[in-house]
């Protein structure tokens, strides 16, 4: 995510970042908000089955560790990848002492529950510095930092993905109070969300650069 990336193509990296063509893919990939999210993902997908929610922890917990590797040598550290390994992390140990029961209150709520903690994350985020800044930083010249337009654009982003989190959360409630719904509350509605959130993601720092440009 590179929003408000007016001089792209500069060739031109921020302080302490490899440049793009040096980095292996597996930085590249781990270096997107995207693969921050994935810990949440593989987590939602898990914990959607009986009893499966220390598994899905778990299973998030490394997933997290491993894709936050680069940036931890870099010590160029972000707000997203601590939380979600402090909580899945958390959540490994206490499904271990408590044990991980079918029907149990985490296994009733894991949807619920992760989504709040990732929509706080995302929109507290826009407090101090939006999360999806962090990630822009990664690949955008140091001096487009403070522009109006890379700023603004990642709050909007930030925005966006807080907002769509809550929505998930909300639907997992839904289908815990009415599992009649489970399919559309579970599956579908939030599939949609996800798939839209990406492809804005992707298409919104573009339009914002275009813009730019044709203005300047």
């Amino acid at each position: 995510m590179t929003g408000g990336q007016e001089n792209a193509g500069s060739g031109e990296t921020s302080a302490g970042s490899a440049p793009p063509s040096r980095r292996s893919v597996y930085e590249r990939i781990v270096e997107s908000p995207l693969a921050g999210f994935a810990p949440w993902i593989i987590y939602w997908v898990v914990a959607a089955g009986p009893s499966t929610w220390l598994h899905g922890a778990l299973a998030a917990a490394l997933t997290a560790i491993i894709f936050s590797i680069p940036s931890i040598r870099r010590g160029s550290h972000k707000v997203l990848d601590w939380v979600t390994i402090v909580f899945f992390v958390a959540l490994t140990i206490a499904g271990i002492v408590v044990g991980a029961k079918n029907g149990d209150w985490m296994d009733t709520y894991a949807t619920t529950i992760s989504s709040a903690v990732l929509a706080a994350v995302a929109l507290g985020s826009l407090a101090f510095v939006p999360f999806t800044e962090q990630y822009a930083r990664e690949s955008t010249p140091r001096e487009v930092w403070d522009h109006f337009a890379f700023k603004r654009t990642n709050r909007i982003l930030t925005l966006m993905w807080g907002l769509v989190f809550a929505a998930i959360g909300v639907c997992g409630y839904i289908a815990v109070k009415a599992p009649s719904t489970d399919d559309w509350t579970n599956w579908v509605v939030p599939i949609v969300l996800l798939v839209t959130a990406v492809k804005v993601t992707q298409i919104y720092p573009d339009r914002v650069r275009a813009r730019a440009q044709r203005e300047g």
